[in-house]
């Protein structure tokens, strides 16, 4: 299997921690957003939308979105639950992801690591909404460890990669005491380095 993305995307790095997570044999294609990597013939020709990630499978068939991608390659593991109200409740978190949390949290991140924008010049609106689906996942995890069940599943993975990262913007952890359990036992799950020495 082919991943093309980039490794500083939280999107893509979700690829990366299933695919390691199941033993997916991948080989990592680095494409640069922002150099015009993704506007290439040949990257559209795999994704017209010109989004990264996209995997392109043995047989040579493209996939793209991310949290499409975790749903195919956790087909059949330990992530997806078998019980079917169990596993609609992680596209439930997969949904509100990508509509609450991908668009503030990464955004402000983005505009920081990226566009070099001073924390303290960041959209008001944007960190306040940010700080909103942060404190959604605090009051989910709070006496618990995980977004569904008692077990790691892709909905916890696909949060996990910018959750992990917030503190690039200047988003603290530090009053989030579930969160940040929650971060430490993903990292754990999934053999990453922590990111939170800097924090509390």
């Amino acid at each position: 299997m082919q991943v093309y993305g980039d490794l500083g995307s939280g999107n893509c790095l979700k690829v990366k921690y299933i695919a390691d997570a199941t033993g997916t044999p991948y080989v990592w294609r680095e494409v640069l957003a922002r150099s015009g990597g993704t506007s290439t013939p040949e990257f559209l020709a795999l994704n017209p939308a010109g989004q990264m990630p996209v995997v392109v499978l043995d047989d040579g068939r493209p996939l793209a979105q991310s949290n499409a991608i975790l749903r195919y390659l956790a087909h059949g593991s330990r992530f997806i639950p078998a019980d079917r109200y169990a596993a609609a409740k992680v596209d439930e978190w997969l949904f509100w992801e990508q509509y609450s949390h991908e668009p503030t949290v990464a955004v402000a991140r983005a505009r920081v690591v990226y566009d070099g924008q001073a924390i303290a010049d960041l959209d008001p609106a944007l960190v306040a909404r940010a700080n909103k689906a942060l404190d959604r996942l605090e009051q989910a995890l709070t006496n618990q460890a995980f977004l569904v069940g008692d077990s790691m599943t892709i909905a916890d993975i696909a949060l996990v990669a910018y959750t992990r990262q917030a503190g690039d913007a200047g988003f603290d952890l530090t009053a989030r005491p579930a969160l940040r359990a929650w971060i430490a036992a993903c990292e754990h799950e999934l053999g990453l380095p922590s990111l939170q020495v800097a924090e509390g």
